[in-house]
């Protein structure tokens, strides 16, 4: 499978929820639940179904479907972040504080660097 670069920068192919719905797993979407799951954001197995960022019209999960950054990368039309003009905003950084976002900023920086 080829690698799939959310907006962020984050791998989406890596990330257990969209690998347990590729492999249509309920043990893998259970593993997710507990570890993601909290008060503020609380998950079922039922919600652990992403087809990736980058999917139009697929399935999402509720904090990705709510992303600003991927709201915004979509309505600009860029691949990722690292293609627009205004990288590194507010919204990505704003993101990369709850998340620990230093590898998906790594990431785009470098794709940013080896664009033509």
């Amino acid at each position: 499978m080829e690698e799939m670069i959310a907006y962020c920068g984050l791998v989406c192919t890596g990330c257990p929820a969209f690998i347990a719905t590729q492999n249509n797993s309920d043990e893998e979407r259970k593993r997710v639940v507990e570890k993601w799951s909290s008060d503020q954001y609380p998950l079922e197995i039922k919600d652990i179904n992403c087809d990736g960022c980058l999917s139009s019209g697929g399935r999402l999960l509720k904090f990705c479907n709510e992303c600003e950054v991927r709201a915004c990368g979509f309505e600009r039309g860029v691949e990722n972040c690292a293609h627009c003009e205004d990288f590194a905003c507010v919204k990505l950084e704003k993101l990369y504080s709850m998340i620990s976002g230093a590898e998906a900023r790594e990431r785009l920086e470098n794709i940013r660097r080896n664009i033509n």
